[in-house]
This record gives C-alpha cells, structure tokens and sequence, in this order.
C-alpha cells in the first residue's frame, strides 16, 4: 500500500456573529501524550515520533482508510515543510497484542503531505474489530482499533455511532471525545463538521475568556497555517483516545474554511485589499488540501467530502458538502432565499442525493447534513428575547424570518428534496446534523406552516456542540438563564419541534436497529474542565415507518 494523502495550496479580526448558533476499553497510548506538545514534537528526541496519534475512518466491508503522522526529526513540525522522507511501516491484526497479523504495508511521509500518510486497506473480513498501528526508523506507534462495516447484503442487527460536532480548541476540552473513546462499544463515530475553527486566538473564545489559545495564534489563512491548525487539534489526548478507538465518518462546514464559507467566498474572509486575507481560492485549496491530509477521508469526488457508506441492509450514510457549491447566503428577509437558481447543494450532489435515496434499499437512510434542514420560524417574541436571538443567528432585531446559512436560506432545494422523499414513498429518512450549538429532535414537514396536519418527510437529529459557545455562554449569563425561556418560544411556533437544549455541550449516540433509530443526548458537566464527567440527558427514537421523532425515557444499554 501507498499513501494517498491529497497533495497543493496557497488578520486577525473580531469575527460577527453568524446566521447560526456557531454560538478505558479502547483508549490507547495515545491517550497519554501531553496537551503541552502543542502543534510540535514534545521532545527534542533525533529519532521518528508519533505525536499525533493515529486514525481510522471511512469502514467498508473489506477495508478501512488508516492514518497517522511521523515526526521524523525535531523541527519538522506541523506546517514547516521541514524534514526529510521516512518510510513508515504499517500492520493490521485480529487482537491488540499482534499475534494474528492480517495486512501489512508501507508508504512514504514527506513534507510534500506534512509527513502524514494514509494506507486504504483492503481485504479484510465484514463487521470486524481489528487492531492496527506504524513503525518508522524502529518507532512504534500508539495502536488503535477499527471495525469494518457489514458486508453489502448482510443483515445486521444493531449498528451504533458516536455523534459530535463543532469542537473549538480555545473554548474548553474535548470531555466528550474522551468519554465516547471510553464506551467501547461504536462502530463508528460522525463528526458533522466544524472538526476545528480558523479564527486566531480571542476571535471566538467561550464567554469571551480562552481556555487555551489556538495555534497559529493568528487567524489561519495559508496551506501552512491550517496544517499547524489540525496539528495543534491532533495533539489533543481526547481526540486522539477517540480516533484511537473507533473508525471515524466526518464531513466539513464552514470553520474548515472561514464562517460562513459559500462556494465564492466566507464571511470571514476579506478579499484583494492591503493587509487582506488573499484569493479566496487559494484560501479553500489550502483548507481543503490541509483536511485531506490530516483527516482519514475518502474524497469520492476530488476536492468534496460527499459519498455514501453501506451498513449492510440495514443503513446507508449519505455524507454531504454544503460548503463546495452552495451560492452566497441571501439577504435577510429578502425573497432571494426561494429562488430556484440559488443552491446549497449544487445541481450533482443534490441529482446525486435523490437518485441514492430512491434506490436505497436499506431500512435506513441516513444523510450526514453539516446544517440543519428543519424549518425555524422564531414568530413574535418578546423583545428581551429577539434581541440576543436575533444577534446570535444574524437577523434583524425588528422581526425574525429565516436562518439564510441553513437550508432555510435555500428552500427551493429543500422543497424539491423532501418532495422526492413524500413523492417516491421513500420512509426512514434521518438527517443527522450539527452546526447550531444546540441539540433538537425534529420531524421534517413538507408544509411546516400546517403542520401537523400536513406530512412529515423525515426526521432529524442535531446534536449541540462539544466546546463552542451556545445561547447562554454568547450573554455570558447562567445556564437555563434565557435558554428556557427561548426554548419554550421556539417550539411554540415550531410545532415539529419535539425538543430543544439550548444550553447543554455534549455529544450524542445514535442506535440503530431494524425497528428504530433512537439518538441518546450526552451532556457534559463543565467545558472548560479537562475532567469534565458526562451525564444522559434525553433520548428521542423515530419508529420505522413513522418519519415521526417520540421521547424515550432511557438510553440503549
């Protein structure tokens, strides 16, 4: 095997508010490297290191994509583009002691690629746990441990993922990495997007104070900046337990890239005057080169991040990229978000989606969707209300309308998909989603305006965020301050809106079988704590055939 790492490339600012709420069994080694490495080495040892873990993602049924990082000297840090070549050997096994070895290779880690290196290992059995790690210059990585998913036809009897999105270095720790690493029981983990964010140090801190500062501690604009970015990311202990422990799914949003990121531009990107941040262009390739790098993801298409997985016959994940081709957000209150000709998707993925939905034959679909496709419509509330509502999710404080980041600002596209979903009969459609900094469970109306008497296409699930700011941390006011007053006005005037937390960072965990998929909701005791403990807060399940979400009273065990 060879390494198949992407290879291309290449102000700070206090950012505005966007139109969302951006507002023991497995755990490794790896687990053990301190938060003070920083985007570097840890030691000033001559020999190769592993420094920042190692990865799995994308599982098939015969193979898994496998990553890692060699440091082969001290100064080839993250993003120099120092250092020379080194042969990197990997081993896949059927236990964790290496005695059952199954699949060996090498590749080769230069600083063309940052000196990461992925191995797309084929071969291997369905639905299986293996054990993997890398030797370089007679180092031995940390291992992990992966699982391949069921093969094609194969009826499967239970699947289960971790769930997470929106992780902001500065804004606290990664307690729910470390917990959902110490379950031991995933096939997989999602993360929806906003894996890491570019904003430099103070830009977009938690209640305005930095846990710990970012680096580079500027704004990331270059190919090196957001390869020193993921590499500060990938020295974190809990991340790295949590990618040591299961197989990962991810997508992007916007903080790959810059708030707000629309095929043309970001809100948080200025473009050609003096002391701006470049060609936005440049700007994407470098991100994206960067994500492909540090990230065990399959590009299906180059330069996007969508492409479908198979679970057996019991689910598929379409994965979305609602950055790479959507047109720039509409104006608010303006009519330009029903016009035909603006997309989030693009006229192939969105073709793409549909045809993948219609010929599903799985008894689930799931669709990995980086923001929220629920209709929100926030009505009359009442001025203490609008005001820091209407600044957190970009609209005018006179009147709330529509959230334009969302697929609220692009409803043609989300009319003509649930549509195809009510027109072609297709049920158990679940949208998994992040973004908000928020955890809701929603049925997805075709007609939200005479809903409930009118049909729910789907269902969806979002889970809040793991570190980065919601309701109440934005006022810098306690927990349950307005967020239980905001929560009760919002599903007062959404009425396919079963329940919503405000307040809570966390994570969840999706469970699946022929009969149900229920989300569990996990909410963390204290962000900005390192031992933060976790603690169950709700479970939502939608039956199958229903394409409607109810309360649980209970996680699955």
């Amino acid at each position: 095997m060879t390494e198949t790492s992407a290879p291309s490339q290449t102000s700070s600012r206090t950012p505005s508010r966007r139109s969302v709420v951006k507002a023991g069994a497995v755990v490794t080694g790896a687990a053990l490297i301190p938060l003070t490495a920083g985007a570097g080495p840890a030691s000033a040892a001559a020999e190769p290191a592993f420094l920042h873990g190692v990865a799995s993602g994308d599982p098939l049924p015969d193979g898994v994509l496998l990553w890692t990082r060699v440091t082969p000297v001290p100064e080839a840090v993250p993003g120099s583009g120092l250092g020379p070549a080194a042969e990197v050997g990997w081993t896949v096994a059927r236990d964790r002691a290496f005695t059952s070895v199954v699949a060996t290779g090498t590749a080769t880690a230069t600083a063309a690629s940052d000196h990461t290196v992925k191995a797309d290992v084929r071969g291997l059995q369905p639905a299986t746990d293996y054990w993997f790690r890398f030797t370089a210059g007679g180092v031995t990585s940390p291992a992990g441990r992966t699982r391949t998913a069921p093969a094609e036809n194969a009826t499967a009897d239970r699947l289960r993922f971790g769930v997470v999105s929106c992780a902001n270095w500065e804004a606290g720790y990664f307690s729910s990495y470390r917990h959902l690493a110490a379950r031991g029981d995933l096939d997989a983990w999602l993360h929806l997007g906003d894996y890491l964010y570019e904003y430099g140090t103070g830009g977009y801190a938690a209640r305005g104070t930095v846990v710990r500062p970012h680096a580079p501690a500027h704004e990331i604009v270059t190919l090196a900046d957001y390869r020193t970015r993921h590499g500060r990311y990938k020295t974190d202990a809990d991340l790295q337990a949590l990618h040591a422990a299961a197989p990962v799914v991810a997508i992007w949003d916007d903080h790959e890239f810059a708030n707000d990121a629309w095929s043309g531009g970001a809100e948080n990107h200025t473009e050609g005057a003096e002391g701006a941040e470049g060609a936005w262009a440049a700007r994407v390739a470098a991100a994206k080169q960067a994500y492909f790098e540090w990230m065990p993801v399959r590009a299906s298409i180059a330069g996007t991040t969508y492409r479908r997985l198979r679970f057996g016959r019991l689910a598929d994940l379409s994965l979305l990229d609602l950055r790479s081709f959507r047109s720039q957000q509409a104006s608010i209150g303006s009519g330009s978000v029903d016009d035909p000709d603006r997309t989030i998707t693009g006229r192939a993925q969105l073709d793409w989606l549909k045809a993948g939905l219609k010929t599903s034959d799985t008894t689930w679909r799931l669709i990995g969707n980086s923001v929220m496709i629920s209709p929100v419509a926030f009505g009359a509330l009442p001025g203490y209300l609008l005001a820091p509502l209407a600044k957190l999710l970009g609209l005018p404080a006179e009147g709330l309308a529509v959230n334009v980041d969302q697929w609220d600002g692009y409803t043609d596209d989300r009319r003509e998909l649930l549509a195809h979903l009510r027109d072609n009969g297709i049920r158990n459609t679940v949208f998994l989603t992040g973004d908000i900094h928020m955890a809701w469970a929603n049925d997805v109306p075709v007609k939200a305006a005479t809903y409930p008497l009118s049909a729910s296409a789907a269902t969806e699930f979002v889970v809040t965020s793991v570190t980065s700011d919601n309701l109440d941390d934005i006022l810098k006011v306690a927990p349950g301050t307005v967020s239980t007053v905001a929560e009760a006005a919002v599903k007062a005037a959404n009425r396919h809106v079963k329940w919503l937390d405000m307040d809570s960072h966390g994570y969840g965990v999706l469970d699946i079988t022929g009969e149900r998929a229920q989300m569990d909701y996990y909410a963390l005791s204290d962000r900005t704590d390192p031992n933060a403990s976790s603690t169950w807060e709700r479970s939502y399940r939608t039956l199958s055939g229903t394409q409607k979400v109810e309360r649980v009273y209970s996680p699955v065990r």
